[in-house]
């Protein structure tokens, strides 16, 4: 297992053909004002993949934006509102079709209201993940060991827990229910890249 550290794109030809774990770390939580500094990206053979973008970026990625847009792969997200909307905004490519683990969690583990991924991994995995780098500076001119490690894990166990949960919404009877909402990610983060990010456009009000 080994982490690799990118500048710009990822390199052409080092993930093998299937599902891709996807992460993003950005300046803050507000897409259009805090900018995209790091794509992770992992084919689940053991290794992880971290692509940085520097201030000033023109995001010119033609090989990860090829992977994120390839609609023959299917792309695992924790939190995949977040994750696509920064992919969508900064990059320009709609990261389809997509899995999340914190929707599946959601709809299948209604036993608890603990649904981070620290949460999943220790449960469901029986390993631990730290999450001490989550609110660091992803912005500098260098990342710590620790900044990249953390990064990483982020998407070390999203294959292993998108085979458990896959096996769990059809237990529940609840794959459609949950390929549904997977299918409407993409508009949600549209909507929350146009202003709607706190507002409920089903409700009554």
């Amino acid at each position: 297992m080994a982490v690799y550290f990118h500048e710009e794109d990822l390199p052409e030809g080092v993930l093998a053909p299937g599902p891709v774990a996807v992460d993003t770390e950005a300046m803050g939580l507000v897409t259009p004002r805090d900018r995209l500094c790091l794509v992770q990206i992992s084919d689940g053979k053991g290794d992880e993949h971290l692509v940085r973008f520097a201030v000033g970026s023109a995001f010119d990625a033609p090989n990860l934006k090829a992977v994120l847009a390839d609609p023959a792969r299917l792309k695992l997200f924790h939190f995949a509102r977040f994750d696509l909307a920064a992919i969508e905004y900064y990059l320009g490519v709609t990261a389809a079709p997509v899995f999340c683990t914190k929707i599946a969690s959601k709809l299948t583990r209604t036993y608890t209201d603990r649904h981070g991924l620290k949460n999943l991994v220790n449960e469901m995995l029986g390993a631990e993940i730290s999450k001490q780098q989550q609110s660091s500076d992803w912005g500098g001119p260098e990342l710590s060991e620790a900044q990249r490690d953390y990064a990483a894990s982020d998407v070390r166990f999203l294959h292993r827990l998108h085979e458990i949960f896959v096996q769990r919404l059809e237990r529940e009877d609840r794959t459609e229910l949950a390929q549904a909402c997977f299918d409407f990610l993409p508009a949600r983060a549209r909507l929350d890249i146009a202003g709607w990010g706190d507002k409920d456009i089903f409700s009554h009000e």
